[in-house]
């Protein structure tokens, strides 16, 4: 055996962790929120997001992205539907994409929440596990890097935080 033969197969999933001083129905509702993907993404790629709220398996929206904004590819603007694939209420919530590349890669984002002390303990995760063995030629992954899950952790805290201030600020003159 040579040590290529040797060294492990490459990771095909990345996860960070965070806990966020909130409780986890606070973190939950950025969570299935369209607009709270575009609120807390540190990519820079999502620029804004259509449909209702997410409350389970299935349920979709649209996402309006910008992949100038990784530089790794000339895509330009797009729409992406993503699709919910895992729901269970201030627990987990992942989803796949569907866009402009035919059949869809099968990659997975995702949230799991675990109550902590101080709040909630936020897991961030991609898994590329099941990308299509046609595609992976041609793809580098993850897309969205783990420097960019970690800052949206970081981004999804603050979004909690003000979305609490705001719900409790004081109504009428």
């Amino acid at each position: 055996m040579t040590a290529l033969e040797d060294a492990a197969p490459a990771a095909e999933r990345i996860e960070v962790t965070r806990v966020i001083p909130a409780a986890p129905h606070e973190v939950f509702a950025v969570l299935r929120d369209p607009q709270g993907h575009v609120d807390i993404d540190a990519s820079g790629m999502l620029m804004d997001a259509e449909g209702a709220p997410v409350s389970a398996v299935g349920d979709r929206f649209l996402v309006h992205m910008d992949r100038e904004a990784l530089g790794d590819l000339p895509m330009g603007k797009y729409d992406v539907e993503v699709v919910i694939t895992a729901y269970e209420p201030d627990r987990e919530i992942a989803w796949t994409i569907e866009g402009t590349i035919r059949p869809p890669l099968r990659h997975v984002y995702g949230y799991r929440l675990e109550p902590a002390d101080g709040g909630t303990r936020v897991t961030s995760y991609c898994d590329w596990s099941d990308l299509r063995e046609d595609y992976r030629p041609f793809l580098t992954f993850p897309i969205v890097p783990e420097s960019a899950l970690k800052g949206t952790l970081g981004i999804l805290d603050r979004t909690v935080r003000r979305r609490a201030r705001a719900g409790s600020a004081p109504t009428g003159a």
